[in-house]
């Protein structure tokens, strides 16, 4: 069974900084993109970042370009989110997902797996 356990959310001022970790269960984590979602009170789930099972390819939302970062350490089974600049709007819970197939671009990616959230709150 597939565990992913984010952490890092808080309450950060606007234009402050904050990473997020989702640490994977598993031996197989280096196979599979990953990726960092985020729900809004009252919106639906959007994308926000992806990175490749290898980690050379990463692709963003529109929202985030520049401000926020994903990586990988498939040695420590953990997947970041590094957000800086961050505004008002971009308070909500975050999740992690793992993609369903092996080897994947973070492009395409069946999400299956999901982490519990953890909440991200920027005070303006």
């Amino acid at each position: 069974q597939v565990q992913l356990v984010e952490s890092g959310g808080g309450l950060v001022e606007a234009g402050g900084s904050l990473r997020l970790s989702c640490a994977a269960s598993g031996r197989t984590f280096s196979k599979y993109a990953m990726g960092w979602f985020r729900q809004a009170p009252g919106k639906e789930r959007e994308f926000v970042a992806a990175i490749s099972w290898s980690g050379s390819n990463t692709n963003y939302a529109d929202s985030v370009k520049g401000r926020f970062t994903i990586s990988r350490d498939n040695g420590k089974n953990t997947v970041f989110l590094q957000m800086s600049s961050l505004k008002p709007e971009d308070t909500a819970v975050y999740y992690c997902a793992r993609d369903r197939n092996v080897y994947g671009s973070g492009t395409h990616s069946d999400w299956a797996y999901w982490g519990q959230g953890t909440q991200v709150t920027v005070s303006s």
